[in-house]
């Protein structure tokens, strides 16, 4: 059964790690990567990605992408939407902290974002505006 809107931005605002996709170009599959993001009801999804990944280039290149989050209880649950990309900015401390503290535990985020800050290059912040969603909850099974 499909879920209301307020449901599903509810649910997408939850911190899943959702699996992202793009278009990989003439004979190639979509890549398909899990990703963190985030969102908040009613606004634009982000993600935060190497500035020189495949992600980037890739996303850059078709100017929009997919998220599909998913849950096995207390009932089977998918939010999936797709939408253009309307902003890349370099990431800021600040952002590559906010996504962390959503996944990781408290003690654990600082030293994260340190050694990310310091090891995984320079980093870019993608917004996307979910233009089609999916969503469906099928219940317990």
């Amino acid at each position: 059964m499909a879920l209301p809107r307020e449901e599903r931005e509810k649910f997408l605002a939850e911190p899943y790690v959702a699996a992202l996709a793009v278009d990989a170009g003439a004979g190639r599959a979509p890549l398909i990567v899990p990703i963190w993001y985030q969102y908040e009801p009613g606004g634009l999804v982000w993600i935060l990605t190497g500035l020189n990944s495949r992600k980037h280039e890739l996303i850059s290149a078709a100017g929009r992408f997919s998220l599909m989050v998913d849950r096995l209880e207390p009932t089977i649950r998918y939010v999936s939407l797709e939408g253009p990309v309307v902003g890349t900015a370099p990431a800021t401390r600040e952002q590559l902290h906010e996504i962390s503290a959503r996944y990781l535990p408290a003690d654990k985020v600082d030293a994260y974002v340190d050694f990310s800050w310091k090891e995984h290059g320079e980093m870019v912040v993608i917004r996307m505006r979910p233009e089609r969603w999916l969503s469906s909850d099928l219940g317990s099974v």
